[in-house]
């Protein structure tokens, strides 16, 4: 990957302005997002500047624009300087569209919120993020494998496996810790669970890397030096740093929780505190922020696999802040972009759900194999996926007699639609979780 070029700073662009026309200059009502788009000087050097100005001087009013609104976070970088963000419109916009679609009392979808599906989609949601985060990290195991293993609680074959195993059971453990404050112990906790199994030596799992580990990130393509992370010396304290920033609820000036989370996955990505599994802990620790924030939703998305779409893109916004005066905004914005496409898809997913249990359901209604009683208890499962019923609670929902009962539902099991077992002596009746495609094929 090719490293950006450096952006001339405001006061290198200023110095030796002869002063004719600078506040026209700094005044012509350019914002620090141009056209919608906050762009790095690698790329605003090749667009064409407004009437009248030089590149580098439309660059300074850019750069004077974005630092009208800077404000600094408490990571600082190795030469003791802050890191900063500002909110230009495209920041606030998608915000917005987060706040109003991720957290708090909304309208969603009946999938999500019905207690018999919300556990078969936060499953699927956790696989789906530890398979693509590790993928990101290198694991070459294909998806149908991956989710195979997981569900079947077989014993990983390779390092590819356990690499998906071990962020699968991190995420569960974020969802579960989501109530604690950030410690040095928890982050230490979460690591260990992610290499488990997975490093060359044991010794290294969640110890802090040391000076002569010579950690580094290279670009794998051409094994360019794509960042250098603090001093190991430095690592404890910075680590204390993190938990402090995280566990902090107020202060002075109001920082959004989905930048404070975002900014969390950059920290620890930037420190790069272990020998290996940085990645992967800092999107496991981006997902504890947000639930503990209270975006509940973030239990059915997976940002890994929007990441895994677009990994260039992922990797500039990291070079774009650390080659820009240390400005985050181009971070947040590449993350605000990811966490909103994933959010989208969700809904779309759900949508499309929706419309296909609808289908099934017209498509029962118009069954002649079918009588009435059996078409209400097969609308309740397909709405309902692992639903149990039994002769008596069928008999009491219906209003009919136990024979009746039995009649309708060993008709359904001899359909294939119900799953028939005993517990004890009592006969059950479970609704498979594939009930949906199983109707259609029977109406």
């Amino acid at each position: 990957m090719r490293i950006p070029v450096t952006p001339p700073t405001l006061v290198e662009v200023l110095t030796g302005y002869d002063g004719r026309g600078l506040p026209d200059l700094l005044l012509r009502n350019i914002g620090p997002a141009p056209e919608g788009k906050y762009r790095h000087w690698d790329t605003l050097r090749r667009v064409t500047p407004p009437e009248g100005l030089r590149p580098e001087e439309w660059w300074a009013a850019i750069k004077f624009a974005r630092s009208q609104g800077r404000r600094r976070i408490p990571l600082l970088d190795k030469a003791g300087r802050a890191f900063s963000y500002c909110t230009p419109d495209p920041v606030l916009e998608l915000l917005h569209e987060i706040d109003r679609n991720a957290s708090g009392p909304i309208a969603a979808n009946e999938s999500i919120t019905n207690p018999q599906t919300r556990d078969r989609y936060v499953q699927s949601s956790l696989i789906e993020e530890a398979i693509t985060s590790s993928q990101l990290e290198g694991a070459a195991t294909t998806r149908d494998v991956a989710k195979e293993m997981i569900r079947t609680g077989r014993t990983p074959v390779d390092r590819s496996e356990r690499m998906i195993l071990n962020n699968y059971r991190a995420i569960k453990l974020v969802s579960q810790f989501k109530e604690r404050s950030l410690t040095p112990e928890l982050l230490y906790e979460l690591h260990e669970i992610i290499t488990d199994g997975t490093l060359e030596e044991d010794k290294e799992q969640h110890h802090l890397r040391t000076p002569g580990d010579g950690i580094a990130v290279y670009d794998d393509r051409d094994n360019t030096l794509l960042h250098q992370p603090p001093d190991a010396s430095e690592l404890p304290g910075r680590i204390q740093a993190i938990c402090d920033f995280a566990n902090q609820d107020e202060s002075d000036v109001f920082l959004h929780p989905v930048i404070k989370a975002i900014t969390l996955h950059f920290w620890l990505a930037y420190d790069h505190p272990f020998v290996d599994g940085n990645g992967r802990t800092a999107r496991a620790l981006f997902y504890w922020s947000m639930l503990r924030q209270g975006f509940w939703l973030f239990e059915f998305v997976s940002i890994s696999r929007i990441i895994r779409g677009a990994p260039a893109k992922y990797s500039r916004s990291f070079l774009y802040t650390e080659t820009d005066e240390n400005d985050l905004t181009y971070f947040i914005l590449n993350q605000l972009g990811i966490i909103k496409r994933s959010i989208d898809e969700l809904h779309n997913y759900l949508q499309v759900k929706a419309q296909e249990v609808q289908q099934t359901e017209r498509l029962l209604r118009s069954s002649v194999t079918l009588n009435h009683r059996q078409l209400a208890l097969l609308g309740h499962a397909l709405r309902h996926p692992g639903m149990r019923y039994s002769f008596e609670s069928h008999r009491m929902s219906q209003g009919i007699a136990y024979q009746t009962a039995r009649t309708d539902l060993l008709d359904l099991v001899e359909k294939g639609v119900l799953i028939q077992a005993k517990y004890g002596k009592t006969f059950v009746f479970r609704a498979p979780d594939d009930i949906d495609s199983r109707l259609r094929r029977l109406a």
